[in-house]
């Protein structure tokens, strides 16, 4: 066995495919998935396909401290070290108008999106640093490019907990945002637990296909969109052939805290003459409010407080 990996939200999508990926090469997969009904049949379908029987599935809600604490616990007890941790699972529900809280309430989206992978990292740090090579990879969008806009700014008011209020409630800026201060966050984890000798990267994933219920959302020009969008995106076993690509190959054994694209070539901040039609094509450059050292700072003392809010209520 070539090493232990834990893919959250391992039973669809670019989950799935990266469980597939990661299974057939000889790893032994955690699926770390929400719903266990719905996920046991994708469990026993990657072990029939790969021949291979080192595929465990464990019950995650990321958006729960509780959930996430539990999980790490029963990790812990099954398995003495992680070489890998990918945060793949992510929220966004498209036309919802309600403000949506976790359990714990905490907005939904930065729940699942960025304070759970952030929290489970910090829990996990002890069987990560038993790797030889351990590495964490942070799943980002190519949404961030909407931060060219000038006026674009982190809702802050919603990710520190302020506002709970359904006025002006957008699930498409929010998802955004949270995965802009997942990439935020990302710089800072690497730093933060650059002593333990762990690599932590962020890959920047293009449009993901919709299913036809998200569709059926759409009026009539976003559904003709949204067609377009799936018939021209990469397919999940692409994206999955790239996480697996980032967190195994040595090509990326001296990249850390950046943000990688699907394609395997790492992102870097545009310059001042960039044009709108570069942005919209390019895969290759990220916005400058991506290294605004003070939006990063505040970014990590929230998450900061998170985790130790975290540990001090599970502690009682």
């Amino acid at each position: 066995m070539k090493g232990t990996v834990i893919i959250t939200g391992a039973n669809s999508g670019i989950g799935k495919a990266a469980a597939f990926k990661f299974a057939s090469e000889g790893y032994r997969v955690i699926m770390a998935c929400r719903n266990i009904k719905i996920s046991e049949p994708v469990c026993k379908e990657i072990i029939a396909k790969t021949k291979n029987n080192n595929i465990d599935l464990l019950q995650l809600d990321i958006s729960s401290k509780q959930s996430i604490h539990s999980f790490c616990d029963t990790y812990k007890k099954k398995y003495d070290v992680l070489d890998i941790l990918i945060h793949n699972a992510g929220h966004f529900r498209h036309g919802e108008k309600r403000f949506q809280q976790s359990i714990d309430g905490i907005e939904l989206t930065f729940a699942i999106n960025l304070f759970g992978p952030v929290l489970m990292t910090d829990l996990l740090l002890d069987v990560l640093a038993k790797s030889k090579n351990p590495r964490v990879l942070n799943v980002c969008s190519t949404n961030i490019k909407h931060f060219f806009d000038d006026r674009r700014k982190l809702n802050f008011k919603v990710l520190s907990g302020e506002t709970i209020e359904d006025k002006g409630y957008n699930p498409y800026k929010l998802y955004g945002d949270s995965k802009m201060a997942l990439l935020m966050a990302t710089t800072m984890m690497e730093e933060e637990y650059k002593h333990y000798n762990i690599s932590v990267n962020a890959i920047m994933v293009p449009a993901t296909k919709m299913s036809k219920e998200t569709i059926k959302k759409f009026n009539s020009y976003w559904k003709f969109l949204a067609f377009l969008q799936n018939f021209i995106i990469p397919k999940s076993e692409t994206i999955g052939e790239a996480y697996f690509s980032i967190c195994t190959s040595n090509i990326y054994a001296d990249i850390n805290g950046k943000l990688v694209n699907h394609q395997g070539k790492v992102v870097k901040m545009a310059d001042d003459s960039i044009s709108f039609i570069k942005i919209m094509t390019s895969n290759d450059i990220y916005p400058p409010y991506v290294d605004n050292k003070e939006i990063i700072e505040k970014v990590w003392n929230i998450c900061k407080q998170y985790i130790e809010n975290a540990k001090s209520n599970l502690a009682k």
